[in-house]
């Protein structure tokens, strides 16, 4: 198929690209915001080899695309200028947004914070975990390789994601505000130019000697890189700079006047007044953290750990873990957050080891010990969490016992990680010198997690349990069943409200009415698609059907808010294993429709009939 015909088609048929004011996407449909829906010609869009179909819904016009759909997005942006994602104007009809009060600003600033920040957390990650490797090699292999090309060349890579994160966060921050990403980039970029940081390496060397003004207001000769505040600001003013200047500039000087005005505010102020404001905050949360240790440092670890597992399930370890790359920037190692997410993951794994000593049920048994090594060894707690410890309650005990128990120890002597990387035992080198602290610590959560499980007890699981509608339990499937991805009422999906599912644009199928927090995988297969908002995620079974769960209607637009991603895309599932936990309450009271809709893509010639009428529980055969 030629895609850029068919985006080329897509765009003169609704409108021109002059009609447009932006276009997104979620898993199976481009989302046009258009000048003038009446310009569209809706029959040609139908009409067009490769559409699937088209509605028009709260403000957005809708080309349903299906598999399609990202190679048609792409030839759209490269192939026509116009704009990705949200559009300041004011005739535009937005979602509607909760209003700024005290009440909840907290819960906004952290909200932007987070999502600005931990898109970019694997990056750190992965530049953290090569350093890792290289000081393995360097201290276990090859002491002289420190001093090759090859070595230098390496590092580079190393610790590039964390050398350029302003630049990465200003991404991610604009494109969490709605506003052009390259401006915010741009600006933030500034802050790493040669030509200024040769000012910073000058002043390092010879300090009182250096100097620098914009527009006779002195410049702070400060080192910005691997900072996260300061691309923070700068995205914010970026942000408003562009949407005033798309007010009171004329149509025809957008293009021309626009940008450069929104690099030139942000860019200036980055180095007048963000940039060392930022900085000055980036101290101040440091210096919070190292009263901490300077006080009740190994109990303060202790504490966090102990406390995770209920801030994981509501969500709340989001709102300190863009901490963790401030504190490897100043004071230069992270004393709290790191080790207490690690003896978090122990203290986890250890429950399991408790509840597999003591059940009786040997099934049970074997999935409580797979667990403990993931939560262990990889360091993927949720299964754990929503498996086992909180499905059986008392095993909670000894979770946040061992991670009490495993924070202090880890306090105490002195367990700093000073690279970014993950909170499992294979990344305990990120902890370097201070490594065999943070194993005792991860030793102590495993054994008191284990032994505290084991003595407390809990209501053991019976050989045949019956799945709960709130606590999914895998069992063993055929590779052509199709489950239930959900517990509630199975309703035909011609009642959906939304035109695409209801008149089976996408294909067969059938929608369910929640009673249930998770969503499972409807069969055995691959992921082949998880969007990161976790509102949707395709399916393919073991004998290439494809399969679609979309969670909600025009739930996209939450942006992952309420919505817990419990699998990865590429990763092989089974029927019945839980892969999106939901919050309904939060996502019903922000007014949203949560019935979700299983559709059979494609059924490869199959003759598919799927159960549509009743009460079911998720896991519950379907066909």
């Amino acid at each position: 198929m030629d895609y850029h015909k068919l985006a080329a088609d897509i765009i003169n048929n609704v409108g021109g690209q002059e009609n447009v004011n932006s276009v997104g996407h979620c898993m199976t449909r481009l989302r046009f915001i258009l000048k003038d829906v009446k310009k569209t010609d809706k029959d040609a869009i139908q009409n067009l080899d490769g559409v699937v179909g088209v509605v028009y819904a709260g403000g957005q016009y809708q080309v349903i695309l299906g598999q399609n759909l990202l190679p048609v997005y792409e030839a759209i942006m490269n192939d026509f200028d116009v704009k990705a994602g949200q559009v300041i104007n004011e005739n535009v009809d937005e979602p509607k947004k909760e209003p700024w009060s005290w009440k909840n600003a907290g819960s906004k600033i952290i909200g932007f914070v987070s999502g600005a920040v931990m898109p970019m957390v694997p990056g750190l990650v992965a530049g953290g975990m090569l350093k890792v490797a290289l000081l393995l090699v360097v201290t276990f292999i090859d002491a002289n390789f420190a001093k090759s090309s090859s070595y230098l060349l390496l590092s580079v890579i190393a610790d590039s994601p964390f050398y350029f994160m302003p630049i990465f966060v200003a991404y991610e921050a604009a494109t969490k505000l709605g506003a052009t990403p390259i401006y915010s980039m741009v600006a933030a970029a500034a802050l790493l130019h040669n030509n200024f940081y040769s000012l910073v390496t000058q002043l390092a060397a010879h300090p009182n000697s250096v100097s620098a003004s914009l527009f006779g207001i002195n410049v702070p000769i400060l080192s910005y890189s691997t900072s996260l505040l300061p691309a923070l600001l700068i995205s914010l003013v970026a942000y408003y700079t562009e949407k005033f200047l798309n007010k009171i500039v004329p149509g025809i000087f957008k293009a021309i006047f626009v940008g450069m005005g929104t690099i030139f505010v942000a860019g200036s102020l980055g180095f007048i007044i963000l940039g060392p404001l930022g900085n000055y905050l980036g101290q101040v949360i440091a210096s919070m953290f190292m009263f901490l240790n300077s006080t009740i440092g190994p109990f303060a670890v202790g504490l966090l750990a102990a406390a995770l597992p209920w801030m994981v399930m509501a969500g709340m370890h989001q709102a300190i873990t863009p901490f963790m790359p401030q504190l490897l920037t100043n004071p230069g190692y992270d004393a709290l957050l790191r080790p207490a997410f690690t003896a978090h993951n122990m203290a986890e794994g250890g429950a399991n080891i408790g509840v597999a000593l003591r059940t009786k049920n040997k099934k049970f048994r074997s999935e409580c010990w797979s667990l403990a090594v993931g939560a262990i060894v990889a360091g993927v707690t949720e299964p754990s969490i929503y498996g086992v410890n909180l499905r059986l309650k008392k095993p909670m005990y000894g979770v946040m016992a061992g991670g009490f128990a495993g924070g202090i120890v880890a306090g105490l002597l002195g367990a700093r990680a000073y690279i970014m990387g993950y909170s499992n035992l294979l990344a305990l080198a990120i902890f370097e010198k201070t490594a065999l602290a943070m194993f005792a610590g991860c030793v102590t959560s495993i054994v008191v997690a284990a032994i505290v499980t084991y003595i407390v007890g809990f209501e053991d699981v019976p050989s045949e349990q019956q799945v709960s509608e709130n606590e999914p339990v895998q069992k063993e499937y055929p590779d052509d069943a199709i489950v239930a991805v959900a517990s509630g009422e199975l309703e035909n999906v011609e009642q959906v409200n939304d035109e695409v599912f209801s008149t089976r644009m996408m294909g067969d199928g059938v929608a369910f009415k929640l009673s249930g927090d998770f969503i499972c995988s409807p069969a055995n297969g691959e992921i082949v698609s998880l969007f990161p908002t976790g509102h949707a995620f395709g399916i393919q079974m073991n004998d290439g059907t494809e399969l679609l769960v979309h969670i909600g209607l025009d739930t996209v637009k939450l942006n992952g808010e309420g919505f817990d991603v419990l699998a990865k895309q590429g990763e092989i599932v089974r029927a019945g294993q839980p892969i999106v936990k939901v919050d309904r309450k939060q996502i019903e009271d922000e007014g949203y429709d949560l019935t979700t809709i299983l559709v059979i893509t494609d059924a490869k010639n199959n003759d598919i009939k799927l159960k549509d009428q009743g009460s079911i529980n998720v896991g519950d055969r379907l066909n």
